[in-house]
Order: structure tokens, then C-alpha cells, then sequence
């Protein structure tokens, strides 16, 4: 296994275990399966695993699989704040305390605030005593690391991160996102504050895996590596011409890039978990070629080939004098027909509706200053017609409504 540092000389396995998808089985967690998969992953060198109060029933199963095998003290435990249901300085306690109860644990390694939306939300926070709460828990030892984890746009991120002097954070991020939600701009903004970022998504929850179009499998079936590639990284195959498999080239990409702490893989078989580390341990920064990069933006086409907007998520159109999310609502609008219903309403939630103030197509006013500065010559105003007709439907008003009742306490 390889290893990248944290903020403080940590070192922490490239590969990270996202623990929200364990196997169920009528309505529980297989236990059993799930201490295989977790143990395969430790002794193969994974040190960090990542949950959160809301993954139902993972932060107790991790908890009891880390006790029983008694590797609690050898590995890093990330789980997350449910800030979304905080009201009062002593739910944070009342929730912390269980998180602890549910991992067996006097201290968590990696705290998140989970799904940090926007400013105005950590500044409620803040007036909830969050800051203080915060200073006496990691004094005590019982949080060591403060981060966020997020969903939405660079903008929004870029800011989160210079809200506060946070230790890490956590962001959506694969080679069909490198210029939606935080980014690759996200990425570098984070790494030049010196914080490190763990990845999550890096497969578009299994669709970059065994979802892609014809067209991007047969691409990625005829790109070879030849001889040589692995010499000076310890790469023992000798295979020529090499292949990789998606999810190979998936992780390999993120690892390419330096800014990259942590890839979280949410692993639920032996062969999963055994087929990711052996790509860990043979993926180096800097090796992907020309060549390699070339194909995945092939792939990213083949993707996007039934895409409605041409939008590249350049951000010239930003920002909305009205806060219309631009980039955002496109790439949801185009995820309806590359990838279905359900992966774009999440993603247009997810970017569009649950901050303070929404940022969704409806907000568009038609003033056309975003089209005078689109480089792809997009008609903006008329496309955020066709988003707001298609995705602002029953179910996303209703759920909007929602959140909406939620913040307003």
C-alpha cells in the first residue's frame, strides 16, 4: 500500500474505505461479510475508513469489527456530524456521544461536519457554539482532525474552505466531474491551503464501473499500455501489452494526480477490495501519459454523447446575478439522459436545493449576462428553461419545501 501525508505528517493509505455500502440483508448489515471485506482491506495496508451517523447501522458494525479484531488503535476512523439536526450546543454532545457508544471508541481521528451546503450554514452553526464545542473536544483528544465534506460548486467550495482553519475535507470528485461540483479547480484550491482532500464518488456510486455505454467500454478495451510502464514503482507485471480494467483507470486517474490524499472505495466483496489495493500499491503520481489522458476525455464524450447542454463547466458564465447554479444545473440536466432519473434529481438536490438560498433554474430572471461571456455559446436562458421543466418536478418541489421547513428554526 502506498501512503500520502495529512496536515500533520500523518500518513494515511491512498486507498480509503467508504463504509456506507455495506451488504444488507433484509434490512441489516451482513456482519460477517462486512469483517472480511474490512480485514481484507487492513491487512492489505488500509488504514482509513470513512462512515457517518447516518449510514444506517455502519458506524456500530465498524465499531464492533474494529473492537473484535482489536485494531481500533491501528487504523483512522472518519465519521460525520450530522449538523442538519443540530439545534442546540447539547445535541452536539447528545450525537457525538453516540457516534462514540455506536464505534467503540473514545476518539474519532477524522471529525466532518457532512455535507457542509454553504457559509450561512456554518455560520449557524458558529451561533450554536460549534467553534467552542469544537476546541474543547479536540483539546480532550476526542475529536484530532476538523474537516467538511461537500456537494456542489467551486465557488461555494472555495469559500467553505477559507471559513475556517479546517484540517481536511472531503469532496465528489472523478474524471467525469473534474469540472463540476468542487472540481479539479476545488481541488488545487484546497491543496495550496496545505489541507488534504479525501475523494469520495470516485466512481459515480459503481456507474463509471459497470454502467458505461458501448461505446466508452469498447474504448477503454482497446487502449493498451505497453512494455516498461510499471519500472521504478515496483510494478511486477510484465504484461505487454498491459490492460485496465474502468475501475482501474478510475482510481489510477485520481492517484495521478498529486493533490490527491485519499481515494474513498465503497468495497463490498473480497475481490473488490483485493482488485483496489493491488492498484494502489501500482499507481504512481505523474504516470498517466498523453496518450492515457486523451482516452478518458474519449470515454468522457462517449458518456456524454446523448448530453442535452454542451456545457464544459468552465464557470465564465459565474456568477448568476440571481445565484442560478449554471454549470450545476447543466451537468444534472445532462446526467438525466446519460445516466437516468435518479442519478440527476440527486445531483440537482444535492446542488441546487439544500442551501440557504436556493440556486436552481427557476431563480433565472432571462437578464442574458451569462451568455455574453459562455465561450461554448450556449443559450443559457433558454436551456435553464428546459432544466427547470424537467428536473423542478413534484418531487424536487416537495423536497425543497422540506429542507426549507428544516432550516427555518
Amino acid at each position: 500500500m502506498q501512503y500520502r501525508r495529512d496536515k500533520y505528517g500523518n500518513e494515511i493509505s491512498v486507498l480509503g474505505y467508504g463504509c456506507m455500502r455495506f451488504t444488507q440483508t433484509a434490512g441489516r448489515i451482513d456482519l460477517k461479510k462486512a469483517e472480511e471485506e474490512i480485514m481484507t482491506a487492513f491487512e492489505g495496508g488500509v488504514n482509513y475508513y470513512d462512515t457517518a451517523y447516518i449510514y444506517g447501522g455502519s458506524e456500530a458494525a465498524l465499531g464492533e469489527i474494529l473492537e473484535r479484531n482489536g485494531i481500533r488503535d491501528k487504523v483512522y476512523i472518519a465519521t460525520k456530524l450530522p449538523h442538519y439536526l443540530i439545534q442546540s450546543r447539547a445535541s452536539l454532545d447528545k450525537y457525538f456521544d453516540e457516534q462514540l457508544r455506536r464505534l467503540r471508541t473514545d476518539h474519532i481521528d477524522y471529525y466532518l461536519m457532512h455535507m457542509l451546503t454553504d457559509v450561512h450554514t456554518w455560520e449557524r452553526l458558529k451561533a450554536l457554539g460549534i467553534l467552542e464545542w469544537l476546541r474543547e473536544k479536540q483539546e480532550s483528544g476526542a475529536i484530532r482532525q476538523v474537516g467538511f465534506s461537500y456537494h456542489g460548486n467551486a465557488d461555494m467550495f472555495c469559500q467553505l474552505a477559507d471559513a475556517h482553519t479546517w484540517d481536511f475535507c472531503q469532496i465528489q470528485y472523478n474524471y467525469m466531474d473534474e469540472n463540476s461540483q468542487a472540481g479539479r479547480r476545488g481541488l488545487r484550491y484546497a491543496h495550496e491551503k496545505g489541507l488534504p482532500v479525501i475523494i469520495m464518488e470516485p466512481l459515480r456510486g459503481g456507474k463509471l464501473a459497470t454502467r458505461l455505454p458501448e461505446a466508452a467500454v469498447r474504448i477503454f478495451a482497446n487502449h493498451k499500455v505497453g512494455a516498461g510502464r510499471g519500472q521504478g514503482t515496483g510494478d511486477t507485471r510484465e504484461q505487454d501489452p498491459v490492460s485496465y480494467t474502468p475501475v482501474q483507470w478510475a482510481l489510477k486517474w485520481l492517484w495521478n494526480q498529486p493533490e490527491v490524499t485519499c481515494v474513498l472505495s465503497g468495497m463490498n466483496s473480497v475481490e473488490m477490495v483485493r482488485d483496489n489495493v493491488d492498484t494502489a500499491e501500482h499507481t504512481e503520481v505523474g504516470e498517466l501519459t498523453e496518450a492515457d489522458e486523451a482516452m478518458l476525455r474519449q470515454v468522457v464524450q462517449a458518456v456524454n454523447a446523448r448530453m442535452k447542454v454542451g456545457c464544459t463547466g468552465c464557470g465564465y458564465c459565474m456568477p448568476c446575478p440571481k445565484g442560478v447554479d449554471i454549470p450545476g444545473c447543466f451537468a444534472a440536466y445532462n446526467r438525466r439522459y446519460s445516466e437516468g432519473w435518479s442519478a440527476a434529481m440527486k445531483d440537482y438536490f444535492m446542488c441546487t436545493a439544500i442551501r440557504k438560498e436556493a440556486t436552481g433554474a427557476s431563480n433565472c430572471v432571462e437578464c442574458g449576462k451569462c451568455e455574453q461571456h459562455c465561450p461554448q455559446h450556449i443559450p443559457i436562458r433558454r436551456e435553464l428553461k428546459a432544466v427547470r421543466k424537467v428536473l423542478e418536478n413534484p418531487v424536487y418541489r416537495i423536497a425543497r419545501w422540506f429542507v426549507k421547513k428544516m432550516k427555518a428554526y
